[in-house]
Parts: C-alpha cells; structure tokens; sequence
C-alpha cells in the first residue's frame, strides 16, 4: 500500500422554506470510517439553526451517526461537515483470497455462511438479473472469482450510461438493467443484487469519491456509492461500478449497510404546509492537501 493522500472533504446540505417551519430529529452520517487505509484527521460539524441537542453513536453498523434535535424554527436548515483524513490506496491490488474461494461457485465457511446471511438475502429476485449475473460465468472451464467481478464491473462501466439523479430512491436492479443507465447508486444496487444471485455475500457502501483534475471518473461534486463483496481471505472488498474501480482507489468510505435505505447521508422530518418547502441544496468537494 503506498504512502498517504491527504484530502478534505467538505459536505454541505441547505433545505430552504418559503417561512419558519420545526424541525424533527435528524440523522447525519458525514464522517468515514477509520481503519488500516483511513485516519481521521479532524471533523468539524456545523448546524444552522443549532440544535438544540447533538449527540453520537455507532449504528448496527459500526456506522458513525450524528443526531440532531431543534427546538427553533427556521426557514432555512444548513449542515456543514469538514473533514481532514488521511487516505491510503493501493492502485493495483492483490487479493489473498483463499484458494476455495478463487473459483466460482465456492461455499462461505459454516461460521461465515451465518455472519453472512443478510449480505446474501435478496431483495428484488428477478431472472433477468439472475441471467445477465451468469452471462459473466466462463463456458467450459473454471470461473475465476475475481475475474467473474472484475467482469461485472468493467460491463457496468462500459455498457450503462451514467445519469446523476437528486430524487430519492434506487431504481430496482431489473430496471436499471432494462435502462441501461442510472446513477451510482443505481448501479451499485443492481451489482449487489446480481452478486447475491451468485451467492456471494454483498452490502452497499455510501461515502465520497476523489476526483483529480482532468480525471474522468464519474459521481464527484456529490455523495458516492458502490458496494463490498465478502472474498475469504481478501475481507471486504470495494467494487465501484461506475468507474470499474476495483479496490479503494479514490474511494472514501462512511457507512456500510446491507441495503441502500439504511445508510443515508442526510434523513430528518420537519413540520410545516407541503408548499412551503422550496427546495434542498448539496455541495460536496474533495480537495487534496499536502501532507
């Protein structure tokens, strides 16, 4: 693993209303994930109007969730996060997977079949899914694991156009396939989805992704995600099929989840006329520094 890239991230969302409206709690998860190839350097979170408590815990997850109650009205609601971290890549990764897990298909371990019951639980069952997963199996002879999801991200990367998308929601991996396109998100859950049909235990990822200058990979100026797929031996390991990033390359993770819904960036209620609410603006920067 090479040496450090020093980045900072700058996340900012404003919900704007027409007039004074309260808020519900709202719930954050702006700070990644520490570990061997990330230190959080520093953190600072502001909240306008303040809250009127702010506290923190981890999730199921082991994600880390900022909690927000308001006791003011407001007809503006701003979160601003910076974040300073050191960022270790390694561009071309080498994987120790274990050689029954090298070849597809393989079987998790007894003890990793029962951690790995809801990364490999499927939630939109589709057999043009299940048949677009298992066009990437090799005919006549052993299916490389890696090869097999190197595959599927590389085809997503090449055959599908990427569309950013503001609304909420994902579109159902069926869909996405029959589109052709969609955005990160997107693509994430349709790679999940056809892992799982495989057998492989797989979860959704949601964090940020580093653009260098002139670079062209896709979903910067926003919140990012992919997905991990359990390989025993390698752990958990990033896919981004929307760049055919395979690894952690550029890649800064904040919440893992078995599904899209349960790692949000930003979710909170606020009370107020339907009409009143004007509109939600996102800036998010990645900036690299010098260490």
């Amino acid at each position: 693993m090479s040496g450090p890239r020093c980045l900072t991230v700058r996340h900012k969302s404003t919900y704007r209303y027409s007039e004074p409206v309260s808020f519900g709690a709202h719930r954050m998860m702006f700070r990644p994930r520490s570990g061997h190839d990330l230190r959080l350097v520093s953190s600072q979170l502001c909240i306008t109007p303040t809250p009127a408590r702010l506290h923190w815990l981890h999730d199921v997850f082991d994600n880390s969730v900022a909690i927000a109650t308001f006791s003011d009205e407001a007809s503006q609601l701003l979160f601003d996060s910076t974040v300073t971290l050191e960022h270790y890549e390694a561009p071309l990764p080498e994987y120790a997977i274990e050689p029954y897990a090298a070849t597809w298909p393989f079987a998790y371990t007894n003890e990793e079949a029962t951690d790995l019951v809801n990364a490999r639980s499927r939630r939109y069952p589709d057999a043009a899914v299940d048949r677009w997963a298992r066009s990437f199996i090799a005919r006549g002879g052993n299916t490389s694991t890696m090869a097999l999801l190197r595959a599927m991200t590389t085809e997503i990367k090449d055959g599908f156009l990427y569309v950013r998308r503001e609304e909420k929601g994902v579109y159902r991996p069926a869909d996405t396939l029959c589109r052709r396109s969609g955005s990160c998100r997107d693509f994430a859950v349709l790679m999940i989805d056809a892992a799982r049909s495989l057998g492989l235990a797989a979860r959704f990822v949601s964090g940020y992704i580093f653009v260098p200058d002139h670079d062209t990979t896709q979903g910067g100026g926003a919140t990012h995600a992919w997905l991990q797929i359990f390989l025993p031996g390698a752990g958990w390991v990033d896919f981004d099929p929307t760049n055919s990033i395979i690894g952690n390359q550029h890649l800064i993770r904040v919440a893992v989840a078995w599904d899209q819904h349960q790692a949000l960036p930003l979710w909170g209620t606020w009370t107020g006329t339907p009409e009143s609410f004007r509109g939600l603006d996102v800036e998010v920067s990645v900036t690299e520094d010098r260490c």
